[in-house]
Parts: C-alpha cells; sequence; structure tokens
C-alpha cells in the first residue's frame, strides 16, 4: 500500500466569523445607503456626503481584515515574515532626551525630627491648643 503524499493543509473556515464579516460590511453598506440618501434630501449636507463615502471604505476594511486574518491563520509562512519584521523594544542613546526632573525626598528638606526645636510650629501649636480651649466653654453651653 503506497503512503499518499500529504497536499497543502486545507483551509478551515470559520462560519461564524464569515457570517460576522458579511453582516459588517452589509451594515456598513446600508449605512452609506442611507448616508447618501440623507445627502441628497432637502436637509443634506457635505458631512452626509463624507459619511457616504466612507462607509464603503469601512466595508471593504472589514472584507480586507478576515481575509488578512484567513492568510496568517493558515501560512505558517506569513506568520515567519510578521515575526522577522517585528522589532523589539529599542533603546534611546545617552543625551538624547533631557534629563527629567526630580522631585526631593521630604529628608532633604531639613526637616527636624523633634517638633519642639521648631519655634514657629510651637506658637502655632500653642495658638491652635487655646483657640480649643476658648471655644470649649461655648460648646459646653450650646452655642456656637
Amino acid at each position: 500500500m503506497q503512503s499518499q503524499p500529504q497536499s497543502a493543509p486545507r483551509r478551515r473556515h470559520k462560519p461564524a466569523l464569515i457570517a460576522l464579516t458579511l453582516v459588517a460590511a452589509l451594515a456598513c453598506l446600508v449605512l452609506a445607503w442611507w448616508q447618501w440618501d440623507r445627502y441628497e434630501s432637502a436637509s443634506g449636507t457635505a458631512q452626509n456626503l463624507g459619511y457616504a463615502l466612507q462607509w464603503p471604505a469601512f466595508a471593504i476594511a472589514v472584507v480586507y481584515a478576515y481575509r488578512r486574518f484567513v492568510v496568517l491563520e493558515a501560512s505558517p509562512e506569513e506568520q515567519a515574515k510578521i515575526a522577522a519584521d517585528a522589532h523589539g523594544a529599542t533603546t534611546i542613546p545617552d543625551g538624547l532626551l533631557p534629563d527629567r526632573p526630580t522631585t526631593p525626598s521630604a529628608s532633604a528638606f531639613g526637616t527636624t525630627s523633634n517638633p519642639d526645636d521648631d519655634a514657629d510650629l510651637a506658637a502655632y501649636n500653642d495658638f491652635l491648643k487655646n483657640l480649643r480651649n476658648s471655644e470649649a466653654p461655648r460648646a459646653e453651653r450650646g452655642t456656637t
């Protein structure tokens, strides 16, 4: 018994994908027809004409995208071409871009760890304490 030579793999088109492509292309063409009717009406504008010309281009793009998908799915050579054309991350040479400004950390401002060492901060805290104490009797009386 002789073995038969293997033929090229048969393309398998998915019916759901074909239906989706046809529906999307037909929808684009219907929208183009509708925009053309709007353009020819009394209230039509140049914008309607522009849309009437764009929608068929969208239908062509949908069909092209489906065709390209099928070719890439079925042909390992096409996939290898795309993989060879893909570039990895590129490096930017030093000195090409300006240096990024940096935000200084809190320690760079020379803050003291003890708040009592700062006379202005101690005076402000005393002011807030006196303010709170002066408002406490009013709150107890129920007046504001």
